[in-house]
Formats: C-alpha cells, sequence, structure tokens
C-alpha cells in the first residue's frame, strides 16, 4: 500500500503540519479517518492529558474500530483516535455544553494530536483512557507545537482544528 498524508491545521492561527497515517499499524482507524475526510471543528486544549489538543465529530465509521495500535502514553506527533459516549463528556465538568454536539448516548469521536512530552491517558472520572494512534506528524511539528502553546495560553475560542487529505 503506498503511504498516505493528511494535512492538521488550526485555521485561525494559520499553521499545518503534515502527518503519515500508519495504515501497518491500525489500518481500521486509517480506513476510517480516511473515508471521513476532510473534518473540521472546535478545537479544544487537553485538560487531564497536557499537551494535546483536538476536535469532537459525530462517529463516522460504520462500526467503531477496534483499540488498535493502543497506548496511553502518547509522544509528541502523535495523532490519536478515541470513541466516548455523549453520556461520558455530558457532565458540567468538561464544559463542553450543547455546542459541541455531545448528547446523551450519542457516540463522540475526539482526534487529538499530542505535541508534546509527558502525556498520561488518566481521566480522574474514568480511570485509564487508551487511545489509538493511527498517525505520526511528519513535517511542521514545531510550528505547530508553538501554536498549540498559544492556544493553551491565549485561550482556544474561535480556532478550528482540521483533518484533510493531502
Amino acid at each position: 500500500m503506498t503511504d498516505r498524508y493528511i494535512d492538521v491545521s488550526l485555521s485561525k492561527r494559520g499553521v499545518h503540519c503534515t502527518a503519515k497515517l500508519l495504515d501497518d499499524r491500525a489500518p481500521i482507524t486509517c480506513e476510517a479517518v480516511w473515508n471521513a475526510l476532510p473534518l473540521s471543528s472546535d478545537v479544544y486544549h487537553a485538560k487531564y492529558a497536557r499537551n494535546e489538543i483536538y476536535a469532537l465529530f459525530p462517529a463516522f465509521a460504520p462500526a467503531e474500530p477496534p483499540l488498535e495500535n493502543p497506548t496511553v502514553t502518547p509522544i509528541p506527533g502523535d495523532l490519536c483516535y478515541f470513541s466516548f459516549s455523549g453520556t461520558q463528556l455530558g457532565t458540567q465538568a468538561y464544559g463542553y455544553g450543547s455546542g459541541a454536539g455531545v448528547q446523551a448516548g450519542a457516540p463522540v469521536i475526539d482526534l487529538a494530536l499530542f505535541y508534546e512530552r509527558n502525556n498520561l491517558l488518566l481521566n480522574g472520572d474514568v480511570g485509564w483512557v487508551p487511545g489509538i494512534v493511527w498517525g505520526q506528524v511528519v513535517e511542521g511539528l514545531d510550528a505547530m507545537a508553538e501554536a498549540c502553546n498559544d492556544l493553551w495560553r491565549a485561550g482556544a475560542l474561535g480556532e478550528t482544528l482540521s483533518f484533510s487529505r493531502v
């Protein structure tokens, strides 16, 4: 199979990076994401995992991918896929409100980019939250990490995280 690449961007900040899909390690997840592209939504900075930005989407795969290529310690440049029920993310503690499409019982897909070291996927409400590593940034991580840090310090309001085919 030919290598596949995607563009990951923060629209308002005008920054992007290129990631290679890990078809050899997470083929089902890669196919599900690839077939759903382009995807774009409000960006959030992680509260629990540390150096992570992510966007939430309604479920888009015909069936949820199995936990292939899992991690609870993502490294810089990892793209991770998480599936949650709306109930898991619907409490006030998360602060999404109705604007993020979080509804009780409806699956919510979290596509995340980890931009720096020392991440641990441990959530105080539910415990360990393994993610599927389906992509790895191969170009532009330094500029993206700088923008992600700015997002943490200056805020995410009005910013969009987008994933598209290269």
